[in-house]
This record gives structure tokens, sequence and C-alpha cells, in this order.
């Protein structure tokens, strides 16, 4: 349940609440229930609900408190649940250097547990390696090599015995290039002759994630160059592009094999390196090789952003002719160019086309707020409402939906008209339950889930979330990874993902798992996040019903460094929930991550201000890159913020941006006591933005784990995760 905290809180500043009409909202809500809009709901045997299982209950455990409830599985008469808790014994063995214990709990496993046979041999190595028993352990090695060379935990035994035999290491790179023991190998040997195009561009092509790749490729283009093919040139031209080295991945792109997308990537690269007018002639070549790309569309609005009036709106009339999907964007483009020129008429008379033929576009829902908000800052709330209404309607996965339907609730309030406001509140709760509008939608419903005045103060229970079931995969690949054998479920995945260029929704998804599994958080919540940015139609169908699960969520809002941030949320008095919330947009949870102003690790602390910090509270040695100083520097300013503003949140996150100076600035200068009006008003777009989403992020935590407010969200939908699926019963 929600617990507020025993202090008391000054109010900071008072809620204005007023509350409009709606016309097709309103109409339009009860229709949504009855037709089954749901939060989530379940997807039966292809869904990601993991199987009730004892042994997978306890993977979140250390080894020492699970050993002795898999002792007593393990037990058991054979069964699947027996195999399990084997396994899981014999690696927490393994990681206690217990080789010998291991190697009695491994014997005949394989019978009972076939999908893991070839990791079982591979445990059984490992084990005999920790008994010193050499030849033992060689035998161990060359069994797994014999008996499982076609598993890609071949590369782990030919990793092993390629340290005395060398053509063992050349035999894992022939035969799983991509494994992490073949890239380890790759590395080692350039260590020691560092002129191997072949291993250079076998890290280019699968280890291109890391940042020192960069210095690699470098060294292979400048002494390599003249042996590189063009297939090789994309694989550099790729990993340049992913470390945003731009200029250099133009060069590799220039020779690369010719496609739209090379292309097109050729001259973006010019572009972002300055060379303007090296990028229009690229982009002009690929619109005339390839007319109908759409890269040439893309290529064409770049054209039209650089180029003279005139000449430009020809580029943008070329995109409305061919490029449906570019239209709208294409014609806003130009109606903001006719009024520069002086051309009003025509300018409306272009956004009226957008209006009539592209209705449903992007730049259409983006216009229509524009106008919305010039009625409403007119106060004329009737004509924003109307201009507004269309976009939730029209334009229900932009994420002006959620904004333009909470603001119509807003206007109704303003115009007395309470039960319309109401209406558009729980519109904005049911169909948009993951925004900010949501939270805010619910406050304003009087739902028990924190307001602005008094989010800090509330000690949120909530549970934790579990493992889900990889949608990609073998079935070796995902009962690992149910084990929580992350480092062996990754190393099976880097070989099996075979299609990382256009990956499959199941694949993208089954990747961003990985990231998270490696910790590498911030990749993998993009992974899973940018799923929602599908256009194909079956792929879009694939991940609306991903979506609706609750495994899903649950990945987007990951929960790393709990323990660190309940200890110092605690320590401060702060909800653990914000904190959590403000770490996922400082950083994804990255402990290394630096911004370009400067500021370091998961709560993005600025140096000075860590000395500061550090000065008051009496800290002589910390390490911002450390998860435990940064949390420590980093939930203290968060106290400092709020005790600042009087533990008003709003104003406590918004300086946490932009400092409190500039916070105290816009106080006075705003005249509002509304706080939706003064987020709005917020001059820097980058605040105005972090505000939103620092308390999005506290809503979707609280809305995924804790159950009494997913209960209370519950009533305004058919199904509500926490009792349509149910994930975390393992």
């Amino acid at each position: 349940m929600l617990q507020r905290r025993s202090y008391a809180f000054a109010a900071g500043v008072c809620l204005f609440i007023a509350l409009l009409g709606v016309p097709l909202i309103v109409a339009n809500y009860n229709n949504y229930r009855e037709n089954g809009i749901a939060l989530l709901r379940p997807q039966g045997k292809n869904g990601l609900d993991i199987p009730k299982s004892g042994v997978l209950s306890l993977v979140s455990l250390s080894p020492n408190e699970r050993a002795g409830r898999l002792q007593a599985i393990a037990q058991q008469s054979s069964s699947r649940e027996r195999s399990r808790a084997r396994y899981l014994i014999a690696s927490d063995l393994i990681i206690q250097r217990q080789g010998d214990k291991a190697i009695a709990v491994l014997q005949d496993l394989e019978k009972d547990y076939p999908e893991l046979a070839a990791h079982i041999a591979l445990k059984r190595a490992q084990a005999y390696s920790l008994t010193g028993d050499k030849v033992r352990t060689q035998a161990a090695w060359q069994d797994l090599l014999q008996r499982h060379s076609k598993s890609p935990v071949a590369a782990e035994a030919l990793f092993v015995l390629g340290k005395n035999e060398p053509q063992y290491w050349q035999e894992a790179i022939a035969l799983f290039p991509s494994h992490p023991r073949s890239l380890d190998i790759a590395r080692l040997l350039l260590q020691k002759n560092p002129q191997q195009p072949r291993l250079q561009l076998l890290l280019a092509q699968y280890d291109y994630q890391k940042p020192e790749i960069v210095p690699v490729l470098d060294r292979l283009v400048s002494q390599s160059a003249a042996q590189l093919k063009p297939q090789h040139w994309q694989t550099v031209a790729q990993a340049y592009w992913e470390n945003r080295e731009y200029g250099k991945a133009a060069v590799a792109y220039a020779k690369s094999p010719r496609t739209p997308r090379n292309v097109y990537r050729w001259g973006r690269g010019l572009q972002l390196s300055t060379k303007q007018t090296e990028a229009i002639s690229v982009y002009k070549q690929l619109v005339a090789a390839y007319p109908n790309a759409e890269e040439s569309g893309m290529a064409l609005m770049r054209l039209a952003r650089i180029s003279k009036p005139k000449e430009a709106i020809s580029y943008l009339d070329w995109i409305v002719n061919r490029f449906p999907k570019q239209a709208g964007e294409a014609l806003v483009t130009k109606a903001n160019l006719l009024d520069n020129l002086n051309s009003k008429q025509s300018a409306a008379k272009v956004r009226q086309l957008l209006l009539d033929k592209y209705g449903d576009s992007d730049a259409a829902a983006e216009y229509r707020w524009q106008v919305a908000q010039e009625k409403a800052a007119k106060k004329d709330y009737q004509a924003a409402t109307r201009w507004a209404e269309a976009i939730p309607q029209r334009n229900s996965e932009h994420i002006l939906a959620p904004r333009s339907a909470f603001w119509i609730g807003k206007w109704a309030e303003k115009l007395g008209k309470s039960e319309a406001a109401k209406t558009a509140f729980e519109y904005v709760l049911s169909k948009f339950p993951q925004s900010y509008y949501a939270w805010r939608s619910a406050t304003l419903l009087g739902l028990d889930v924190g307001d602005f005045t008094t989010v800090r103060q509330i000690n949120p229970d909530f549970s934790l979330p579990q493992r889900v079931l990889p949608l990609a995969g073998s079935p070796a690949l995902k009962e690992l990874y149910q084990l929580g054998q992350d480092a062996d479920a990754i190393a099976l995945w880097q070989v099996e993902y075979s299609n990382p260029e256009k990956p499959t929704v199941a694949e993208q998804f089954t990747d961003g798992l990985m990231y998270l599994a490696k910790g590498e958080n911030l990749i993998g919540i993009n992974e899973i996040s940018t799923l929602e940015d599908r256009d194909i139609p079956l792929e879009k169908a694939e991940y609306q019903n991903l979506s609706k699960q609750l495994g899903y969520w649950q990945a987007r809002y990951p929960f790393p460094y709990l323990p660190l941030i309940q200890t110092w949320a605690q320590q401060h008095q702060l909800n653990p929930l914000l904190v959590t919330a403000l770490i996922r947009q400082e950083s994804r949870f990255e402990p290394t991550i630096r911004s370009v102003a400067g500021a370091v690790g998961l709560m993005q602390v600025m140096p000075g201000t860590a000395q500061y910090i550090a000065e008051k509270i009496n800290v002589s040695e910390y390490n911002l890159e450390n998860p435990q100083d940064n949390i420590q520097l980093g939930t203290w300013y968060m106290d400092y913020t709020h005790n600042r503003f009087d533990n008003y949140s709003l104003l406590a996150i918004a300086s946490y941006n932009a400092g409190w100076s500039n916070v105290e600035k816009w106080l006075k200068r705003f005249n509002t006591q509304d706080p939706d009006e003064f987020v709005e008003s917020i001059p820097f777009g980058e605040t105005q933005g972090y505000v939103r989403q620092v308390f999005g992020n506290y809503w979707n935590y609280l809305r995924l784990y804790n159950p009494q407010v997913s209960r209370l969200v519950a009533k305004y939908s058919d199904v509500h995760p926490s009792m349509s699926i149910d994930v975390a019963s393992n």
C-alpha cells in the first residue's frame, strides 16, 4: 500500500482546479471500454509468462540463500524441477570454487536434461579445472569438443585448448565468429600483431558497440585500406556510424556497395561533419539513382532544409507527390516557408491540404496542437478543444495524443464542465496508461498515487520484477535465461542472433533482455522501447500484442541498483520510486556515463556539485562512477532541492535539471498556481520534457509494481496487468 511518512510537508504551491466539454473524447470513452481496450492482457502460449516453478522462483537469491531449498528439490524423483535444481546447485558450487562437489552433482545429468547437455559438459569442464587435475580437465574439454562440436558452447573449449594449441583459436573464429570467446581471441591476437585486417573486421562486425572499437577501426583504415572490399567498407561504416563518428562513417559509406541506405548515410555523415556542399551533391545523387526509395524522401527533406526558399519548395512538392508518409512534414515545412515569403493565403491553403488529405499524419497532429495552444492562450477553450480533440482520435500513437486529451479535460475544468473533465481524465487513464498525463489524470481524479505536493512523502510498497521468457532463441537459451545463467545465455544469443540490422520484433525484444542481463541498461531499454516505432503493419500488430503484457513494461522499466536506491532514499526521506525514476531519465542506469556538460554517473552529478556535497557530509573520498557514491551524493542533492522548494516535487525535479536559480526566476515570471500550466510555461524545452519524463517514469514504476495502484488503475480498463497476467509467480 501507499504509506505516507510521519513527517510533515509544506504544500508549496496550491493546485488550481476549476474543471471542459469534450465532444469526441466524451462520446468515445465508453466505446473504448466496450471494445476491450485494456492496459495489459495475457497472450497465451506465445506470451512472456514463465511457468510456475519452485526452482525458478529462487533464481534471484544468492547461492547461499537458495542452497537448502535447491537441495530439497534435487532429492525429488526424476523431473524437470530436479534437473534444474541440480544444474543450479552445480553452477553455484563452481562459483564457490568447489569443483569436486559440482562434478558429483553433474553426474549423468545430461540424460534427464538433454536441452542443456552441451552446457552441462561445459560446467563439468569448469568444475574439473577447479580441482587442479590437469589430465581430467583436459579430457573434459576434449569431451565437450567431441560431443558438442556444432554447439556454440564448443567455442569455450576451443578457447581453453587454443592456449596451448593455436589451431583451436583459428577454428573458433571460423566456426563461431560472433561468440564472445572468439572476440576475446581476436583481441588477444591483435595485441600480439595489430596488423591483422581479418580480425579487425571481425571486431567491427560483432563488437562495434564497445567504445574501444574506434581505434581499431582507425588502424584498419589507415593500415589496410587498399585491401578492403566494398562489403568490408560497409562493415567499417556501420561501426563508425553506431559510434557517432559520422565524418569517418561518410568516408567509409562512400566506398561501400551502392544502396539507398548507404548513399543516404554517406550524405548525412558529410552534413553532420559540416561538409554541406558535398552533402548536397550526394543527396542529389541518391535521388537521381533511387527516385522511389524511402531514403530519397529523407534526402529531399534534408535538401529542402538547407536550400533557398524557392528551391526548397520544389523539393517539398516532390516529397508530397512521391512520398505520402513524409507528405505531412513536407506540407508543414512548405507552409512555414510561404509564411516567411509573405504568401499567407498560399500558406493557409497548404495547411488546409494537410488537414484534408494527410489529417492522420504526425505533422497534422502537431499543427492541430499548435493552433489549440494558441486558442487556449487567448482563453478560447472551446475553440482549443475543437482543434485538439482530433489528435487522440486520429493520431492515437503520437506523443501529443495523451497531452491533448489531458488538456481537453483541463479546459473543461475552466469552463466549469466537471463531468466532461472527469470523462476526459478517465479516457487518458484508460487509453494512454503509460503516459505522464495518465498520472496527472489520476491525481485529478483523486486517486491515491501521489501529487506534486505529496509524492516525496509516499513510501510505496512494490513487488520486484520477475524474469520473462525471451520471445526468440533456442530452447537452451530460454532455459539458461530462466535459470539466471546470464553469461551463458548471452554468449549463446550472440551466436544465434544473426539478423541484427533487420531484427524481428521477437528478436529485438530478446536482444534487449540480453543487454539488460549484461547490465548494459541504456542499450537494453532503448532496444525494448523503440519497438513502438515499428510501422510495418504485421510488426506493428506484433508490438501491440507485446505491449499488452506486463513483462514487456517491466523490462522497459527495470530496477537496477534497487538496494542502493532504497538505502539512500530512506536516508534522505525520499520516495525510492521517484529516485529510480530520476536515475532512469538521467542515465538509463549506466554508472559510468558522462554528459557533454561533464555530469557523471547514475544521477549525473556534476563534479563541482559533488565536491560541494562531499564537504557538507564530510566525505573525503568518492568516485562518481561508483554507484554507491553517486547515489549517496545525488540523493543528498535531490533532498536539498526538495527542501529549497518546501518539498514541492515539481519544482525540486525541475531545479535538479535547470538549477534552483532558474526555477525561482520562473516562479516570479509566471503568474499561475496551476502546476500543469507551470510545466507548459517552462521556457527550457529540455527541462519541460525532463519534468514530464521523470514523473512519467515514476508513474510507470508505481502502476507496474504497486499492487494497490494497479487495482486503482484497473477500474478504468477492462483488464489490468496485475490481474490479467501473472509473470511474478514462477
